[in-house]
């Protein structure tokens, strides 16, 4: 089963400053909830791998890009042990300088039957912790200087 999680915040800045926020990876801990963000992200094939978590007890995402078009799209093969799917962010210009960050997961759901039953539960927590990321992700895009 698969589970789908889409989600937009309006940023007060123009396109190429979002993207460029977008894809700093090593500060994406910045403004993503819990998560710390190491790997070569600059282009198909490019790996990543996001902990998530408090001190060591979380989760690794490791994931491939797959579809790499600045400053517009990115799509991510989740590839993990408990996270695998198709992630994806899109930035649109909506004018004035002002941009939207489109937020999109397609995750596999793990452990079978559980998962499946559980994620119901799960979801709004999930929806808001990733709502709340994107929340600080446009304040901190807004700002953003690189290498800040």
């Amino acid at each position: 089963m698969t589970a789908t999680v889409a989600l937009t915040v309006a940023v007060d800045a123009p396109v190429e400053r979002t993207w460029a926020a977008a894809t700093d990876w090593a500060r994406q801990g910045e403004w993503m909830l819990g998560t710390t963000v190491t790997g070569d992200g600059a282009g198909v094939g490019g790996e990543l791998a996001a902990f998530t978590g408090l001190g060591r007890v979380g989760f690794l995402d490791t994931m491939v890009i797959t579809v790499w078009d600045p400053p517009r799209y990115c799509e991510v093969e989740h590839t993990g042990a408990v996270v695998r799917g198709t992630g994806v962010f899109a930035v649109r210009p909506l004018g004035g300088g002002r941009s939207a960050f489109d937020w999109r997961e397609e995750l596999e759901l793990p452990l079978g039957a559980l998962g499946r039953l559980g994620w119901p539960l799960v979801r709004p927590l999930f929806v808001a912790g990733v709502r709340r990321s994107l929340d600080r992700f446009a304040t901190w895009a807004a700002g953003y200087e690189p290498g800040g």
